[in-house]
């Protein structure tokens, strides 16, 4: 599967991105003094003044990754974190807390450990979890605010290390207070959805992600800051969708001619509701197993409804064309301007495909039907003795 901006299968998808994209600092030492473009090797660190230093680190982490081998990328990662962590103990350790350097080398080296834990180095998830656990009572309240996340952080990880959700009530908990405190906090509106994503995949974690959607999808969408608001929309999406087995899925859009879709036409017969696009892998592998499963059984009532996401609609098209599709599509010619298609906005659609099956009763059956689990859900809706 597909994920979809802004979940991500990952919890900590987004610091790690944090630490391998440091936002640009003021004053790098200079061109020479940082490695060209593609360099697969990390320099060493310099002398220099803590804002000098900084600069040359954010520099090094900006640098273009080169095509190369897996393992020689993922070295490339952990010197960059290594020389991230060694700048920011250094300035550490000759700056006050009041120095214009001090709160920079501490969202530096919490991030170089985040990416380092990521990166497989053992040791780096208790010692950020030991120093973040040193600034949640910090002045700076963004500091402390982004400490508290990174322990919220490392606890997740270290739950699902042990594969013991036991303490991911206490984890909701926590975010929930961060966004009591402050509902407009978008690293934390973000931090909500990963962890709502990766519970929601992980063996058991399915009603604490439940509780994660429907406690703090209120508090989100009411916040002023349009990019948390988003999300909390989603969240009331996410749960509209998990709510579906048993109720009925109103389905809306356009057709490829541009006439606006008719869910009349599906009253009485066994509809799978896709969601996919043509760049999803995914999508196009599945797209043999339906067809082979719409040949079988349209005649005798199945209809397939499929919503694209594409925003390319040429690329649609011709996909369309190529592939000989010959059931219903949904596509809105602006969906990049929309932001994405509606129905999928309205059923928090995260990741694709995502596919739901529906009865005849217009009710739906189960939105687990992917690969043999189609043809096995339509062989006993339409009972057929093979």
């Amino acid at each position: 599967m597909i994920t979809l901006p802004p979940a991500r299968t990952l919890l900590v998808a987004l610091v790690v991105a944090g630490a391998v994209t440091m936002p640009p600092a003021a004053t790098p030492l200079c061109a020479q003094d940082a490695p060209a473009a593609g360099a697969l090797a990390v320099p060493p660190l310099p002398e220099g003044k803590p804002e000098e230093l900084l600069a040359f680190v954010t520099k090094v982490l900006s640098q273009p990754v080169p095509p190369a081998p897996r393992e020689a990328t993922m070295k490339l990662f952990r010197d960059r974190g290594a020389l991230a962590l060694e700048a920011a103990d250094k300035v550490l350790g000759i700056v006050n807390t009041d120095d214009a350097s001090y709160e920079p080398a501490v969202r530096m080296k919490m991030r170089s450990l985040m990416m380092l834990a990521q990166l497989g180095d053992t040791s780096a998830p208790a010692r950020l979890g030991e120093f973040a656990a040193t600034l949640v009572d910090s002045p700076s309240k963004a500091l402390a605010r982004e400490a508290r996340r990174m322990t919220i952080v490392t606890d997740m990880q270290g739950m699902f290390a042990t594969r013991d959700i036991a303490g991911a009530g206490a984890i909701v908990d926590q975010i929930e207070n961060l966004l009591e405190e402050d509902p407009d906090d978008g690293d934390t509106a973000n931090l909500a959805m990963q962890t709502a994503s990766a519970l929601e995949q992980f063996p058991g974690g399915e009603e604490v992600s439940r509780s994660i959607y429907r406690r703090l999808g209120p508090v989100l969408a009411g916040s002023t800051n349009e990019r948390t608001k988003v999300i909390g929309e989603m969240f009331a999406g996410i749960m509209r969708r998990l709510d579906l087995p048993g109720k009925a899925m109103e389905i809306t859009g356009t057709n490829m001619d541009g006439t606006p879709f008719d869910q009349k036409s599906l009253a009485g017969k066994v509809v799978l509701v896709d969601f996919w696009a043509t760049w999803c892998g995914p999508c196009i592998a599945e797209m043999p197993n339906v067809l082979e499963q719409y040949a079988k059984y349209h005649d005798k009532g199945f209809e397939v409804v499929g919503v694209s996401l594409d925003s390319d609609r040429g690329a649609l098209e011709a996909f369309i064309a190529d592939q000989k599709i010959p059931w219903i599509i949904l596509h809105e010619q602006n969906v990049a301007a929309q932001g994405g298609h509606p129905l999928a906005a309205r059923y928090g659609i995260t990741g694709i495909p995502t596919v739901i099956l529906i009865g005849r009763d217009g009710k739906v059956i189960t939105m687990d039907v992917r690969g043999e689990k189609l043809g096995e859900e339509l062989a006993t809706l339409f009972k057929d003795p093979s």
